[in-house]
């Protein structure tokens, strides 16, 4: 049997994915990136020949900030292609649209009839995306997902600075406010959904379908605040924190026929 495998290595963490002939998909694995996309991909290969997967045996596509790091990947192939991929196939839908908020950076992708149709980027401040998410948490001592709780309780408080270091600045002076905790974790959750709201006013959509890709997809009120900024409701999948990867491994399927 031949083994599909799609490879993302994001600038946080990298995962990979698995498929048979039929595209049903076998495994997914999880781990840090860490500081060498080179040792990633490295230690990928290792535990996929553990499971008895080899490069005889199987078609293996590598996307993500760390995809030419990948040396027995057959292709490589970019995420805004895997995550359009990866996400209708999660939905079971041709059409829609993505947002997927990975480590540095948020894309909004516009996929029509299997297609990619329109994408949109963050600029180089990291604003909106996972990282400033963590750095917020760790402000707050608390882990992403508590502060993503903590602010379904809060409110009437905001964020004016979309910099990741002025915004740090502006929690301390909150807290050294005595504001409460859930209000700043309500303000940090606002500031990410307009942020990316922002993008999505830039968007060509091809849908009225919108999902969640990436880490984030799990916080439930995250996709709550989206779904009320931008008037529909956002999806999330099982398997959304994977699309990248599915993608990918679609791919290789595709390669190897």
């Amino acid at each position: 049997m031949t083994h599909y495998i799609g490879i993302d290595i994001g600038s946080t963490c990298a995962k990979t994915v698995v498929m048979d002939e039929n595209r049903n998909i076998l495994y997914c694995l999880l781990q840090p990136t860490g500081w060498s996309s080179v040792d990633t991909a490295e230690s990928i290969n290792a535990q996929l020949s553990e499971l008895g997967i080899t490069p005889g045996n199987s078609v293996s596509v590598a996307t993500g900030y760390g995809r030419v790091s990948v040396p027995f990947a057959n292709k490589c192939v970019t995420e805004i292609t895997c995550h359009g991929k990866g996400a209708c196939f999660i939905h079971g839908m041709n059409s829609l649209t993505v947002i997927d908020i990975g480590g540095q950076d948020t894309k909004l992708i516009a996929v029509e009839n299997g297609m990619v149709k329109d994408f949109v980027m963050n600029d180089k401040c990291s604003a909106g995306t996972g990282r400033f998410l963590e750095v917020m948490a760790n402000t707050l001592a608390v882990r992403p997902d508590e502060l993503c709780e903590l602010a379904s309780h809060g409110g009437n408080t905001s964020i004016s600075s979309m910099c990741t270091v002025f915004a740090e600045s502006e929690i301390i002076s909150l807290i050294g406010r005595g504001e409460q905790k859930e209000n700043i974790a309500y303000a940090v959750i606002d500031s990410i959904a307009k942020k990316v709201a922002s993008q999505a006013s830039r968007l060509q959509y091809a849908s009225s379908a919108i999902c969640l890709t990436g880490g984030l997809c799990g916080f439930s009120y995250l996709r709550s605040s989206l779904s009320s900024l931008l008037g529909a409701p956002v999806l999330a999948g099982q398997n959304g924190r994977y699309a990248g990867a599915i993608g990918a491994a679609l791919c290789a399927a595709a390669v190897g026929k």
